[in-house]
């Protein structure tokens, strides 16, 4: 009798810790009305709004923060851009630059991006296809577009703060506000990159004296962190650059000739800071505020369904035995 209760029991028990997972998920959801008024041109689409959430007071003094996200057609591409929408709308004073890897701009993205909520422009850049090869880096002729733009429709007077959001990542909201205080280039840690549970600056009096990473420590800015796990497919997620920066080093870009694969970042870098001028966030880089809870959850509640499973199984066919 004691067996049979400790086996019903057993098998019960992961499947209600998978109800109270997902409840509680549920209950931390927020729901927000989108934001009205756009306009589109020919090559690319500019949204206005006023997304955010707290208190309004003094928003209009915070400097806008300019994500730059690449993206390409693939089944997931809607899901992954939508999952960024969430929590980007929830962000005052935020601009989104959305570069497509197309010839044109494709309906899909256009619609989403109408209906995100989030004030945005869209622009998009075809990459060639001899740079598509396996161990080639990505996203270079998108990002440089998207460099190009904010060039050529921001001006001395703007204050902002601009940084790399690839759309397979997960952000947390404290970052935002973390690094809207740039005032050359801010740096922070990241999780889930390299075969590490997260990679960070080591920080040391405040600045930033080597890289706890798994691959190539020695580069100048070691800062391909990002939910990748090949320097191929690194991703420069972990840095956020004042405005002024890039309006004052009109030649800095993501180079494609001349740069190894992983190290684009680094290059990038070393045509607008120093080591030394790095400015460490998240508590000197001691926190790992990209990769919050709402991306660990998810991941927990697949491991505990497929436990589930398998112990069901077990204990079914082992009546048989």
């Amino acid at each position: 009798m004691k067996s049979v209760f400790f086996s019903r029991f057993f098998i019960l028990l992961p499947w209600v810790l998978i109800v109270i997972i997902m409840i509680d998920i549920d209950s931390k959801r927020t729901i927000r009305a989108p934001a009205a008024g756009r306009t589109g041109r020919a090559q690319r689409a500019v949204r206005t709004g006023a997304p955010g959430i707290g208190g309004t007071q003094n928003q209009s003094a915070l400097p806008i923060i300019y994500a730059i996200t690449p993206t390409y057609s693939r089944p997931v591409q809607k899901a992954e851009l939508t999952r960024l929408s969430h929590a980007f709308r929830q962000v005052p004073r935020f601009h989104w630059i959305v570069v497509e890897d197309s010839t044109a701009r494709t309906e899909l993205v256009a619609r989403f991006l109408a209906r995100c909520g989030v004030p945005y422009t869209h622009l998009h850049v075809f990459t060639p296809r001899r740079f598509k090869r396996a161990g080639m880096p990505r996203a270079t002729e998108q990002r440089n577009a998207a460099l190009t733009w904010l060039r050529q429709h921001r001006s001395r007077r703007d204050s902002g703060v601009v940084f790399f959001a690839d759309d397979d990542n997960t952000y947390s909201l404290e970052l935002f506000e973390e690094m809207r205080s740039t005032r050359g280039v801010s740096i922070w840690p990241v999780g889930f990159v390299g075969g590490r549970a997260y990679e960070r600056p080591l920080v040391s009096g405040g600045k930033v004296v080597g890289w706890y990473t798994g691959w190539r420590p020695d580069r100048p800015f070691a800062t391909d962190m990002a939910v990748q796990l090949s320097p191929e497919n690194a991703d420069p997620c972990g840095f956020a650059v004042n405005l002024q920066v890039i309006l004052t080093n009109p030649r800095a870009q993501f180079k494609r000739r001349g740069s190894q694969p992983g190290m684009q970042e680094s290059d990038f870098l070393k045509q607008i800071t120093k080591v030394t001028d790095l400015e460490p966030k998240a508590n000197n880089c001691t926190r790992n505020g990209d990769v919050p809870m709402t991306v660990q959850l998810p991941a927990a509640v697949q491991l505990l369904t497929l436990y589930s499973l398998i112990f069901t199984l077990k204990v079914y066919f082992s009546g048989f035995a």
